[in-house]
């Protein structure tokens, strides 16, 4: 195997483990409400902790890997990855909770923004779109597993085994990156004296509001996907299966859409049909009969899974080699604030309009700004 899939490899493995420890509060939130006799809303806290602190850590992230190189940090967060699951898993407190899953989210946080660097650095010029495609895919398989495997275990067994077998599953990732991992040949390394004004701001940013305009788009849908179907007299089983499924087809297509994107050279176009297409289910799914929105579902996800891999790809066509690890965190940060407020935003104009289906004129107005974003990059970007 040629080194830089196999480095993809322990990056994917990593990253889905990250998606592991991520979904593990939700997937167990049962035991551990009995465990420390916690409320919900608690649970939620615990669950919006971990990304939480993103917008701030992002680039203190790669602001760190700057001056202590990329694969120490890494190391470093993963580390706290496993150091708050142990916290977490023996925590005889919410506090002690809490901090846990601050730590772990810290941890998680960088190890995404310095892995989607890692990547570039690897497949730059090669493939990019491909392996960037193959590495976020990562997300949605490690939540999968999550919600597959800890509450069995757990239901099965106890909680302490669940935790120990996330605790394995980071140390396992801790371990296999830093045996496999090193620089690409000819690397530069970071910049430890970078400025603020040596990025390329402009495009950077319509960079970011296109992926984080993309991503709050996608979160309408399995946010709240299953209750405007609800609101058309779909059964809510059917509709939550109905979502399942888009949500399946657009991880699916995810590779798929990185793929095409390097071997026609065509990144642009792959990103533009994919953005239309997700804009387009919006209304589909709202104005459609009812026979149709399944198959409106599974078209719409296909089409929209198609951008991940080439708009990620986006920040490494303008930011130099010893740029990246900052810009990236750049990149990661801007994204983080949109998807820590469009959420809220759509729930709160749902509820003061009395009217779930805002949430989805909101998510078609979020792909069109998408759109738009990306028309403005690539007016603006000056490749490296």
């Amino acid at each position: 195997m040629p080194m830089r899939w196999l480095i993809l490899f322990v990056l994917f493995f990593a990253r889905a483990v990250m998606a592991f420890q991520f979904q593990s509060v939700a997937a167990l939130s049962p035991f551990i409400m009995e465990s420390l006799a916690i409320t919900l809303t608690d649970i939620g806290l615990l669950i919006g902790l971990y990304l939480g602190p993103g917008i701030i850590v992002a680039v203190a992230g790669g602001a760190v890997a700057t001056w202590f190189g990329d694969k120490r940090t890494v190391v470093a967060s993963l580390a706290l990855m496993v150091i708050g699951t142990i916290i977490l898993a023996y925590a005889p407190t919410l506090a002690w909770a809490l901090a846990g899953r601050i730590i772990s989210g810290i941890g998680g946080v960088v190890i995404n923004v310095l892995m989607t660097k890692m990547v570039i650095d690897w497949f730059a010029g090669r493939n990019v779109s491909t392996a960037l495609a193959i590495f976020i895919s990562s997300w949605p398989i490690g939540i999968a597993l999550g919600l597959l495997t800890l509450p069995a275990l757990a239901a099965s067994t106890d909680l302490q085994y669940a935790w120990t077998a996330l605790t394995i599953s980071t140390v396992l990732a801790l371990l296999a990156f830093t045996v496999v991992y090193r620089a690409p040949e000819g690397a530069k390394p970071n910049d430890a004296r970078i400025t603020i004004t040596a990025l390329p701001w402009t495009p950077l940013a319509f960079a970011a509001l296109l992926w984080g305009l993309y991503n709050t788009a996608f979160a309408m849908i399995f946010g709240f996907g299953a209750l405007v179907l609800g609101e058309r007299g779909i059964p809510i089983a059917a509709a939550s299966s109905a979502i399942s499924v888009y949500i399946l087809t657009a991880t699916v297509a995810i590779p798929i859409g990185g793929w095409v994107a390097d071997r026609t050279g065509r990144a642009n176009l792959v990103i533009f049909v994919s953005l239309v297409g997700g804009m387009l289910v919006f209304p589909a799914v709202l104005y459609l009969p009812d026979s149709f929105v399944l198959a409106a579902l599974i078209l719409g996800g296909l089409l929209a899974g198609l951008a991940p891999g080439p708009v990620v790809a986006m920040p490494g066509l303008i930011l130099s080699p010893e740029t990246r690890a900052f810009g990236t965190g750049v990149f990661y940060s801007i994204y983080y604030l949109q998807m820590m407020l469009a959420p809220a935003l759509a729930g709160g104009f749902a509820d003061h309009l009395g009217d779930v289906n805002v949430a989805f004129t909101m998510g078609f107005a979020m792909m069109l700004l998408a759109i738009i974003a990306h028309w403005a990059f690539r007016r603006t970007a000056t490749p490296r």
